[in-house]
């Protein structure tokens, strides 16, 4: 049987069909960049006193009535508590002065039970101000997060498996519908429990539509083409949409009005529907031949070329029957069925776990980084940018396995240092920061293409799936991480930093992918694991090798007729 790729070969890599695709698909992404981080500025904290009711009170006691604190050297109101009212009242009714006549740390102090007055300097509103998520509720304002991720992680372990039984194209498009519409719904929340429910749904739908999306370019594109989707094309968009949301932000800063601005663009993607196709990849892998090879039809129509009589010839009725064998009995369980397979998903899981830890742990920290939240979170998405651009170049020239390790350690290593630097250097320490994020965006937008090319057809949504739900569940932790903080100001750089390294260490044990085709079943997956070596010295940046292709030929010469060169496509 020819490979997939072989087949339709005649259909060239940047026809006008794979450019709908391709710009359709990665466009689909930024509504994720602004939704999937909007909790930043919807959950943020501001800063927030307790209320006075108007009692008469001289100036000196109305300013002297809320204690200050000392927090990380720094002096500040106290946000939970204030000199009890009645005690305050009498004293200031009999003429003493506060600091003066009356030692103000001997005062008896009360909790805000006349509520908080928050500053509107930077946001108007927030559910922290919305719901009075603060200091006996305060556990509340990080458990929103995790609750956003805990959605994702249910999505992302479901929607892999759905994908993989009923489709990529309607699980797509399920998705993001199930997105725009909770989280239009948030809108209209009456307290805390009911926007907690709905964002959990939205999340489900969030990381549903992303990674069927970036599954089906996956497995339509090919090539030069696929890499450039998987590594540049979905992650550029999806940084577009990251950094347009501080742009929301700024001029939303009503927290229904930023969440409405995120929503509404999700219903401009309805008309996709009729430009999208389903994988043909999949449809083979189903059987469904004839619908497989009506798609490759349109396809060669689009771009003008012509098509065989037969295209699918060489897919015969036992290897037919074999796919569809091997179809019907694939779930999540046969990730670890047998040993290669088994270590190959265990690694995986840990890296992807460390993502989401690191990546959302310091994303979510970003409105710490200076004094102007939506100027950080712009920062932290620009470094997005040349981190998926890096990614590009490293997955076009350079073998996966070393590039992911790569990255990954420089950012673990980097938030070590971050301890290391005087305070009075804050401008170092944030660099250090944007330098561990680049490190992971780097090597998430990397690994994102290395899973989907180890695992074959028939497994390689769930597989997308089961990664993203362990990296879900570092992304639910990763606000109770930063929590750590109270206790030592730099442990949690430090456990980010440590399982940065941990993974870029067992990466190293996982099989190269670079210049090999993808798998369409678990026998061509196991034969790789089997025949997995490393290049010569010649070949190691097969890039700069003049006869690139024969070399990786000459190490594996059973990919001789599935490997094949290409130019990088032009726009």
């Amino acid at each position: 049987m020819k490979h997939y790729e072989e087949t339709i070969a005649f259909l060239g890599q940047w026809g006008r069909f794979q450019q709908i695709v391709f710009f359709l698909l990665c466009c689909s992404t930024i509504p994720n960049g602004t939704g999937v981080l909007s909790i930043i500025f919807v959950a943020d904290i501001p800063s927030h006193h307790c209320m006075i009711p108007e009692v008469n009170l001289t100036r000196e006691w109305l300013s002297a009535i809320i204690p200050v604190k000392v927090v990380n050297g720094k002096e500040e109101l106290s946000r939970c508590s204030r000199y009890r009212l009645d005690v305050v009242r009498n004293l200031s009714a009999q003429g003493y002065i506060p600091g003066r006549d009356v030692n103000l740390t001997d005062l008896e102090q009360e909790d805000c039970v006349d509520g908080w007055i928050y500053s509107k300097d930077i946001y108007q509103s927030t559910i922290v101000s919305e719901f009075d998520l603060v200091c006996s509720e305060h556990w509340k304002q990080p458990f929103t997060s995790t609750i956003y991720f805990l959605g994702v992680l249910v999505g992302s372990f479901f929607s892999g498996q759905l994908s993989d039984r009923y489709g990529r194209k309607p699980v797509f498009f399920t998705t993001m519908a199930l997105q725009t519409m909770f989280t239009f719904c948030q809108i209209f929340s009456p307290s805390w429990m009911v926007f907690s429910i709905l964002l959990f749904f939205g999340g489900l739908g969030q990381i549903g539509n992303y990674i069927a999306a970036y599954v089906l370019g996956t497995e339509i594109l090919t090539g030069n083409v696929r890499v450039l989707f998987s590594s540049l094309g979905v992650c550029l968009c999806y940084a577009i949409g990251y950094m347009f949301l501080p742009l929301f932000a700024y001029f939303l800063r009503d927290w229904r009005s930023l969440l409405l601005a995120v929503s509404l663009p999700g219903l401009l993607y309805i008309p996709m529907w009729w430009f999208i196709p389903e994988s043909p990849r999949w449809l083979l892998s189903q059987g469904r031949e004839d619908e497989a090879e009506a798609i490759v039809r349109d396809a060669a129509k689009k771009n003008k070329v012509e098509t065989p009589q037969v295209i699918f010839e060489d897919y015969s009725a036992d290897e037919k029957k074999m796919l569809s064998k091997n179809e019907e009995h694939h779930t999540v369980f046969d990730l670890m069925r047998t040993s290669n397979i088994r270590a190959t998903t265990l690694i995986l899981c840990l890296v992807w776990f460390t993502f989401g830890i690191g990546y959302y742990g310091l994303s979510l920290n970003t409105v710490q980084l200076t004094a102007d939240p939506y100027i950080s979170c712009f920062i932290s998405a620009a470094v997005e940018v040349p981190a998926y651009v890096s990614s590009w170049l490293l997955l076009q020239y350079f073998p996966r396995r070393l590039s992911v390790s790569c990255t990954m350690l420089l950012g673990g290593v980097s938030l070590y240092f971050i301890q290391l630097v005087p305070q009075t250097l804050t401008e170092l320490s944030v660099a250090l920061e944007m330098l561990g994020k680049f490190g992971f965006c780097t090597s998430t937008a990397m690994l994102f293409a290395y899973t989907t090319e180890l695992y074959p057809t028939v497994l390689r949504s769930t597989a997308a799936g089961t990664c993203s739900t362990f990296s879900r569940v570092g992304s639910c932790i990763a606000p109770f991480v930063l929590q750590l903080s109270i206790y030592f100001k730099y442990l949690p750089y430090i456990i980010l930093g440590t399982l940065g390294v941990a993974s870029a260490i067992t990466t190293l044990f996982l099989p190269e992918s670079f210049g090999r085709p993808l798998p369409e079943t678990i026998q061509q997956m196991h034969m790789r694991e089997r025949s997995v070596g490393t290049f010569p010295a010649g070949c190691l940046l097969p890039a700069l090798c003049q006869h690139r292709a024969q070399c990786i030929r000459r190490v594996h010469p059973h990919l001789r007729d599935g490997y094949t060169e290409s130019p990088l496509p032009r726009a």
